[in-house]
């Protein structure tokens, strides 16, 4: 009997909520009717790609390579520049982004998963697993290094202020239009274009290394991300900064960390030592190390 209380109670968080998934799937609507109905606009359309970019970098230095796997490091200010930039990409706080992207790493494919597609399927893996209630919570355990930090605690609860000031800032410059590309078009785009590495990227692909999971390498989902495609170099090491491994990985997250190092603002930038690059050639074996570098902390 409590078998059966737990599998319903387990099938029931599962279930995609209605508090969140009528804000999402009004803000679809909200850009595709709004551009419908506004008229096609090629400065908004350039508009939404420079924010896409923007905040993307904001997802990938920021929450991914910065927050969740510390392969750098950074000042306090900056830190908090992350973040805010992460944060304008409406995917909730670091703490609550870092501590389910670590889990994730631990259990990745596995029934424990966040976000498993080989056990629940492309929608689950792509978006059902944001839209649900079984992740809501932020497993503080796994962030320590980062929940020390008051002005992050703030974000994570409040992370909807980042997005919603560059809302009012984009009506203040260009009004209704601003908003419609600048937020609500890009927002969509960026919420696809993070949510592929999740699910197409454990999909579609080549493997260079042998990991415990499905992760892929995928150029295309590369150009998207700004070089988070290249998944399964990321699974094999992710102490490294560097996703592109070899110079034909097309990775500009960390061509941007490498100008910000030369400017001073970031610093200590984890690359793979060349016997963990080119393990490959000799080895088919299982990542050298799963544990994250959570001891870097930002000074």
């Amino acid at each position: 009997m409590q078998a059966i209380t737990d599998d319903a109670a387990e099938r029931e968080s599962r279930r995609p909520q209605l508090t969140k998934s009528v804000p999402f799937f009004a803000i679809h609507a909200l850009a595709v009717f709004g551009v419908i109905f506004t008229g096609w606009s090629w400065k908004g359309l350039a508009l939404a790609v420079v924010l896409y970019y923007v905040r993307m970098f904001g997802v990938t230095a920021g929450y991914h390579r910065y927050f969740a796997h510390r392969t750098f490091k950074t000042g306090r200010i900056m830190q908090l520049v992350f973040a805010w930039l992460a944060v304008s990409s409406t995917q909730k706080g670091v703490l609550w982004w870092s501590a389910h992207h670590r889990h994730h790493h631990k259990y990745s494919d596995e029934p424990s998963d966040v976000h498993s597609k080989q056990r629940d399927g492309f929608f689950w893996s792509h978006v059902g697993w944001i839209l649900s209630k079984k992740w809501d919570q932020t497993d503080l355990s796994k962030v320590k290094d980062l929940a020390k930090y008051p002005e992050l605690r703030w974000l994570d609860r409040y992370h909807l202020v980042p997005p919603t000031l560059l809302g009012v800032a984009l009506v203040a410059i260009g009004g209704w239009p601003a908003l419609l590309w600048g937020l609500f078009v890009s927002n969509v785009l960026l919420w696809h274009g993070t949510f592929t590495i999740n699910s197409l990227s454990h999909m579609f692909g080549s493997r260079r290394y042998a990991t415990t999971d499905q992760s892929k390498n995928n150029f295309f989902l590369s150009i998207i991300t700004l070089g988070e495609g290249w998944h399964n170099n990321h699974h094999y090491y992710q102490r490294a900064v560097n996703q592109g491994f070899f110079w034909w990985e097309f990775d500009p997250t960390y061509y941007a960390l490498r100008v910000m190092a030369a400017l001073g603002l970031v610093w200590d930038l984890h690359t793979p030592p060349a016997k963990v690059r080119d393990a490959y050639k000799t080895t088919a074996a299982i990542a050298p190390s799963m544990a994250l570098p959570i001891s870097q902390e930002a000074e």
